[in-house]
């Protein structure tokens, strides 16, 4: 069967190393698809986790396989840690078994458009949270995860397909809606001031991708709760996907036009 065919993919907050990760619905996306460019936004490996309780399994190291051969095919493949996979932050500049480590990148698509990429969790000081409250929520985000998990795993024995319950859930608790909401505005806000057409990231497991304040704000989700990827098409289209036995576009962006070329000027 014909692998689907991308310019660029973006995938974030894999959390390998973490119970809740969805492995093997990513390893069957990566097996699915090849693409020219590979971002890998952050929290790819879930460090913290492991330092804490640890947890691997054949599919996690299967993915980062597949990731490495990917990169050994020709795929370029630039990795920008998160605050879960901080340490590697201390590998930016290198270069290792093909995998390009960067804090941040800038991304040119095919029609010209150029975003930032970073994690996100850069922008967690911009919060009028307090301390406490940010505390609490990834307490929250654990327990949704586990939740998530437990109704999922429920779901399989009655041969009923995944769902990403934990969408209806951030957006059912007033606090993390306006969290989620004010996230997106100030990180589309930098990107405008700065001279960029959008922002790439991760960091709060909620894909989106919408308009905000002059800039187009892209999050690619994560592989723990809600399974999604951005992909480039060649035009420069951007789409996000969501990959699980229910494979279906939760956004799209269609490429802008580019200026039409000089006409060159008559001979003499």
């Amino acid at each position: 069967m014909s692998k689907l065919s991308f310019r660029s993919v973006f995938i974030s907050d894999v959390h390998l190393g973490y119970r809740s990760c969805q492995a093997r619905y990513l390893l069957d996306f990566l097996d699915s698809m090849r693409c020219e460019q590979l971002y890998l936004v952050g929290d790819i490996v879930d460090l913290e986790n492991l330092a804490v309780a640890p947890y691997w399994n054949a599919d996690h190291g299967a993915v980062v396989a597949r990731i490495l051969d990917l990169a050994a095919r020709g795929t370029r493949v630039t990795y920008i840690p998160g605050n879960h996979d901080a340490p590697l932050r201390a590998l930016a500049g290198q270069r290792i078994s093909g995998v390009e480590f960067a804090l941040a990148a800038t991304h040119r698509c095919a029609d010209g458009r150029v975003f930032r990429v970073s994690h996100g969790d850069e922008f967690d000081g911009g919060s009028d949270a307090p301390a406490w409250l940010l505390r609490l929520g990834d307490r929250l985000q654990g327990f949704i995860c586990a939740l998530n998990r437990g109704c999922n795993a429920l779901r399989r024995r009655l041969g009923l397909r995944y769902a990403p319950l934990s969408i209806a859930l951030k957006r059912g608790i007033p606090t993390a809606a306006r969290f989620i909401d004010d996230f997106e505005s100030r990180i589309a806000a930098r990107a405008a001031d700065d001279g960029f057409d959008g922002h790439i990231c991760g960091h709060i497991h909620y894909a989106n991708l919408r308009e905000s304040g002059g800039a187009l704000y892209v999050n690619d989700g994560d592989w723990v709760e809600h399974c999604t990827a951005l992909v480039e098409h060649h035009d420069g289209a951007l789409e996000l996907l969501h990959w699980t036995e229910q494979r279906r576009t939760l956004a799209h962006r269609a490429a802008i036009a580019l200026p039409e070329p000089m006409p060159l000027p008559a001979a003499a």
